[in-house]
């Protein structure tokens, strides 16, 4: 592949060549997939359909779910049919495509966690002026800024990428496509350009996180304050969480986007990958949503409408 005119598909990197663990491996795949898909799915649908529901808490949590099914659908349905069909393709359209959305989904999340930190910090250290600061107008512009900044970041990241010419290989040492072992395959010095933007989304990372870590340690230090051993237990049980799985996401992708490629594969660059991309959307329900009792109790009256439903159906059928 001499020039980027010429190329037309790129070959990922598959997880093994043994027709045995490429079956494991959709198997794990197509677990974590489905349990993603429903866990996010449960979270927009009781969001959407329970009025009691329509705050701006649970319109970001609505939002975070829509960004988590997205993330993980770019990727990991292609990896599932690669190792099903035994190839390794996936065109140059689809490699642009993946890595516009990818990062737009990403980049997104991260704004929403951010948001959502400071919805709780706002919640619980100033709740008086909770309905005044996040009111319906501040919900809507806070997540359309998330969403344009995340699409902005993006175009910036894909533009920059695939105006490169491509010609030392088609080869890329991962299971999706991802910038830096595309950065890799360039002939061209002018890849730094596309760096220089890594490095200033590392440090708009680094500052989202940052954010999030002093907003809720704010959180700790009023409910410290406030002598009820159950709600100080109720914030630790909330707050941990949370931070380990957006500190999980940053650290891995941090790793992944900064460390140097090496030439031939590594199996902790499969694994940063899936810490990541695929882990997140999986555990964001559980840990933002599920615990939740207002997403609990709307979720029980949800499979009571259905199975009430159900059971009218059949009554009138038979």
């Amino acid at each position: 592949m001499s020039n980027w005119t010429t190329l037309t598909e790129f070959l990922l990197l598959g997880f093994s060549d043994t027709r045995e663990l490429q079956i494991l491996h959709v198997v794990i795949f197509l677990a974590a997939y489905l349990a993603a898909l429903v866990g996010n799915l449960l979270v927009i649908t009781v969001v959407t359909t329970d009025h009691h529901l329509h705050r701006p808490m649970y319109c970001f949590l609505a939002n975070l779910s829509i960004l988590d099914l997205g993330s993980i659908s770019v990727i990991v349905p292609k990896s599932m049919a690669n190792s099903l069909l035994n190839t390794r393709t996936i065109s140059y359209a689809g490699c642009v495509s993946q890595v516009f959305l990818f990062f737009l989904f990403s980049e997104a999340n991260l704004a929403f966690l951010t948001i959502m930190a400071y919805d709780r910090y706002v919640a619980i250290c100033k709740p008086l002026h909770y309905e005044i600061i996040i009111n319906r107008r501040a919900c809507v512009q806070m997540a359309a800024c998330a969403w344009a900044a995340g699409a902005i970041k993006s175009a910036l990241h894909t533009g920059n990428t695939f105006s490169l010419p491509f010609c030392h290989s088609n080869i890329i040492n991962q299971f999706f496509c991802e910038i830096p072992q595309l950065l890799k395959l360039s002939c061209s010095d002018t890849y730094r350009r596309e760096l220089a933007a890594l490095a200033f989304s590392v440090f708009l990372a680094l500052g989202s996180f940052a954010f999030i870590v002093v907003s809720y340690v704010q959180i700790f230090t009023a409910v410290w304050s406030i002598p009820s051993e159950q709600g100080q237990q109720k914030a630790f049980s909330t707050c941990i969480p949370r931070l380990m799985v957006v500190s999980l996401l940053l650290s891995t992708a941090i790793i992944a986007y900064t460390k140097p490629i090496s030439d031939s594969p590594s199996p902790l660059d499969l694994l940063a990958a899936v810490l990541y991309s695929v882990v997140p959307p999986l555990m964001n329900p559980v840990i933002y949503s599920m615990r939740n009792r207002e997403i609990q109790a709307a979720l029980r009256k949800l499979l009571h409408r259905l199975i009430h439903s159900k059971s009218n159906m059949s009554i009138f059928l038979s």
